[in-house]
């Protein structure tokens, strides 16, 4: 699908290291990625950093004022009816206004959620939004989207069937998977494993056309690459993200460690150059930039709290893509039946022959 010059609305105020880094990624971002840049925050920490960079006069880069932000111990809610100027809400205001047409955060991701669902609203069809994660897999070049990866905790069987659903749009449209293929994650590959919301899940994606469901998939599953999308709630799937950015941490150390170990090893260090890059690519979590928040009526970008520049240029990248790809317009062309598909199958119970036979919920 061809190209055009995206606006996207950037939260210069949000994370460990705004703003300095933020507007270092941005900048890049115009450079490289054919987009405009809305740097949201106080003029006055901005300007300095523009001017440093030489970008005081960049024709696509434009200062949003804003005051205030955030903080990380602030209650979300509480903070953005109290600060209702701040970055975050200022940022979404603008997507809603159109004025930009996504919006990348590194702040608090409660915070930057509630903003989408206050501002933006949901989408049809759409109960709750998910947070999309993108986690490398076994096979070069393959990512795996996970979902949810933290914005519900606790979650009804069609919420699920709904993250299914927009995984599928993702992973079909930005990643290029032509039918991918869809897990939700349980404790079996039976269809009768797990708990209750889990079977009732399993038999909704089951039955619905539009989600290219193939079954359970197990927790050896998740980065094998043998699925595209993997369906869970955002309990789970926040602790799947935070171990598996914390695998790749480790292994980027142990690598560090181990190759340079006496002359041979420093020799071999430097053959391996190129390789040692392309691993740092593959298990970076700051290679692929932040985690697009799906449902929402607008595209959101929830980057991590510790983004640096190059962090938050794959954020915009990521942002970008979805851009390009009209994934907005074709969620919501997937998402506006799953209300009266709902209505007509919330009175199906789940059979019994599913349960007979089965140990107690929760039990593998």
């Amino acid at each position: 699908m061809g190209s055009t010059r995206a606006k996207i609305a950037v939260d210069a105020m949000g994370g460990d290291h705004a703003p300095g880094e933020i507007i270092t990624g941005a900048i890049r971002a115009t450079e490289e990625l054919d987009v405009d840049v809305l740097l949201v925050g106080d003029p006055e920490q901005i300007q300095p950093h523009l001017e440093s960079a030489g970008s005081v006069n960049n024709p696509h880069v434009e200062v949003i004022p804003s005051e205030g932000v955030i903080e990380m111990s602030e209650e979300p809610m509480a903070g953005l009816k109290r600060k209702r100027k701040a970055s975050i809400n200022v940022a979404m205001d603008m997507v809603k206004a159109e004025r930009a047409e996504a919006v990348v955060s590194a702040g608090h991701s409660g915070a930057a959620m509630a903003a989408a669902l206050l501002r933006l609203g949901r989408l049809k069809g759409i109960d709750r939004p998910a947070i999309g994660a993108i986690l490398p897999t076994l096979i070069a070049g393959k990512s795996v989207i996970i979902l949810d990866a933290g914005a519900m905790v606790d979650c009804r069987a069609k919420y699920l069937e709904q993250f299914g659903l927009m995984g599928t749009v993702y992973s079909k449209y930005v990643l290029g998977n032509a039918e991918p293929k869809v897990g939700l994650l349980n404790i079996g590959e039976e269809p009768s494993k797990g708990n209750e919301a889990s079977i009732r899940a399993h038999q909704l994606m089951t039955a619905n056309p539009q989600i290219p469901f193939v079954g359970n998939a197990e927790g050896r599953d998740v980065l094998s690459g043998n699925f595209d999308v993997i369906v869970c709630d955002g309990f789970v799937g926040n602790v799947i993200l935070k171990f598996a950015e914390a695998i790749g941490e480790v292994l980027l150390n142990i690598l560090k460690e181990e190759l340079p170990q006496g002359l041979n090893g420093m020799v071999g260090t430097a053959l391996l150059k190129p390789n040692l890059k392309r691993i740092k690519q593959r298990v970076d979590h700051a290679e692929h930039g932040g985690a697009l928040l799906l449902g929402v009526d607008g595209i959101c970008i929830i980057s991590h709290g510790s983004s640096q520049a190059p962090s938050i240029y794959n954020a915009i990248r990521l942002a970008k893509d979805a851009v390009d790809e009209k994934v907005l317009a074709r969620l919501r062309s997937y998402s506006a039946g799953l209300e009266d598909r709902e209505d007509s199958l919330q009175q199906t119970s789940i059979p019994d022959s599913t349960l007979s036979g089965q140990p107690p919920r929760g039990e593998a």
